[in-house]
């Protein structure tokens, strides 16, 4: 016991160390260092954010840049307050569910911030989702009060909400009625709210590409190791400017959001996603930072050489990729972009962090996820539960000090020696590096060989012609699955199925080779870039 206590004590002061070096944390005067801890006392770590960023960075600190305008973290901190105290006084709870259903802008912040500080559930829907699957999340997820834009009202009408609802974006520019945000904020005490001494919990949705979204809940963290975990490989810094167009209500948009909270760093926002708006918010606020799914780089790509000459990148120092694959051919084409500064995570809504590829990870091997992060384990077994050797193909497992708790209605993930199933498969190299083989339900079995999608798609989207592609595996007499690949072609670029075909069989093992290609205008996504294959099955 006390040999683990002391390699525990050093593990947290390894993280303290990145989070000191990132300005995260700091030495501070002993009235800050009071101010910091009674704020962290009264509202809970998660809901103390704007609180601490205003104490250390100062109340002026700009903390969101999005389509209404710039607010600081002490409008922040206080509009937080004064929708929390209408909240409490209108009889939300402790344990109460808190549903937020809203795109990227101030208000989404403001009404997460609030759920913390009244001890809730804060449920955060997808905003992709059709209104059947909106109502049935949201349903099964407990929803006592509702947060949700004015566009998806229309959804929500069958959701039954004890505590009423309240719109966060509004139609109408500048709407300050009684059940909007901006209207709570515009009206309510701003005076400290009171603790509760229950903690919050955050409750994020898988993805949903192969079936109905889970809600996967997560504790406040006791430990430094999610920011120390990240902070050690990606080098964002305090008060920075970080351009974020990954939705918030995701694990990466989330995460990052609340990190960059703590850094007193400034979120550029906006609710749609425009490749070329982004990029001009990168070059006219200077950003240091940019969080991003690899379908955004794609699309950032296709503006051009002339479109990136134009734009002053100079402050740029860390691009954080994940919520899909990156792939070797974008990686590379990103780096040719925005410069070295290309940093692709490994994690899913459940494992949190697993592995993060550098700039220099990505110099040597484009189309790796890179190696374990600090107090991660990442192991690939058989299946057989035996660990394989290095070039091997097998399921990978991560245990780390952040994972969820289990789905909120109930099961887990596969867990092998306390490590917990990622759901795809993979193998390392000889140098530690982990590469990403596909999903481990995805393999197909044609003709007695097992085939991952993941090698023929990063071939095909090589290609000159192509834009993007995937492959799936479809019933077949003969061979039990055969490969079927969709492909989506360049502007004005021509490619036949036969020619496709053999593009593949040039480069890879014959059984690899699909026997359908079937070209589409486009790939259906979610909204963190990940491709629908359940959808592509509906295609004949």
């Amino acid at each position: 016991m006390p040999i683990q206590i002391a390699r525990r004590a050093s593990q947290e002061a390894r993280y303290a160390s990145y989070a000191f070096k990132s300005g995260a944390l700091g030495i501070d005067p002993p009235w800050k260092v009071a101010q910091l801890g009674h704020a962290a006392w009264r509202y809970g770590m998660l809901g103390a954010i704007p609180a601490i960023a205003s104490i250390r960075h100062g109340r002026d600190q700009v903390a969101v840049i999005d389509e209404v305008g710039t607010m600081t973290y002490g409008e922040l901190d206080d509009a937080s307050n004064a929708v929390a105290n209408h909240w409490r006084k209108i009889g939300l709870k402790p344990g109460d569910g808190v549903s937020i259903l809203a795109r990227n802008h101030r208000w989404f912040l403001v009404a997460t911030y609030a759920a913390a500080r009244c001890g809730t559930r804060i449920v955060l829907l997808n905003t992709d989702f059709a209104g059947p699957q909106i109502r049935d999340v949201a349903g099964r997820e407990g929803t006592d009060l509702l947060v949700h834009d004015d566009e998806y009202g229309v959804f929500l009408a069958e959701v039954a909400t004890p505590l009423g609802r309240f719109r966060a974006w509004t139609e109408e520019p500048g709407d300050q009625g009684d059940d909007t945000i901006a209207g709570l904020v515009a009206s309510g005490s701003t005076a400290p709210t009171p603790r509760t001494g229950v903690d919050p919990k955050v409750i994020l949705l898988t993805s949903g590409t192969t079936g109905t979204p889970k809600g996967a809940p997560r504790a406040e963290p006791r430990s430094l190791a999610p920011i120390g975990a990240l902070l050690s490989r990606v080098p964002f810094h305090a008060e920075g400017v970080l351009g974020l167009p990954a939705p918030m209500f995701h694990t990466l948009g989330f995460a990052m959001a609340l990190l960059h909270g703590f850094l007193g760093s400034t979120l550029v926002l906006r609710r749609r996603f425009d490749p070329a708006l982004v990029l001009q918010d990168l070059s006219v606020h200077r950003a240091t930072g940019m969080v991003a799914v690899p379908v955004m780089l794609q699309k950032m790509a296709e503006l051009g050489d002339d479109a990136f000459a134009e734009a002053d990148l100079s402050q740029l120092t860390a691009i954080f990729v994940a919520g899909s694959q990156l792939g070797a051919e974008l990686a590379t084409r990103s780096t040719e972009l925005f410069g070295p500064v290309i940093h692709n995570m490994y994690g899913s809504t459940e494992v949190a962090y697993a592995t993060i590829a550098t700039p220099e990870d990505l110099a040597v091997e484009p189309g790796c996820v890179g190696r374990p992060v600090m107090g991660a384990t990442v192991k690939i077994f058989d299946d057989n539960g035996r660990e394989v050797a290095p070039g091997a193909t097998g399921r990978i497992f991560v245990g780390n000090d952040f994972q969820f708790e289990g789905y909120t209605g109930g099961g887990d993930k596969d867990r092998i020696d306390g490590l917990m199933s990622t759901g795809d498969v993979g193998h390392f190299d000889a140098a530690g590096r982990l590469f990403i083989d596909g999903r481990d339900d995805d393999m197909i079995v044609s003709g007695g060989e097992n085939v991952f999608p993941g090698e023929i798609e990063e071939l095909l989207f090589a290609h000159d012609a192509v834009r993007e592609a995937a492959a799936i595996g479809v019933p077949d007499e003969r061979f039990g699955q055969r490969l079927r690949a969709f492909v989506v072609l360049n502007e004005g670029a021509e490619l036949t199925a036969d020619e496709v075909k053999a593009y593949v069989a040039q480069n890879l093992a014959r059984y690899k080779t699909p026997r359908d290609v079937v070209f589409v205008d486009e790939l259906p996504r979610n909204p963190t870039g990940k491709v629908l294959k359940r959808k592509l099955a509906e295609i004949t």
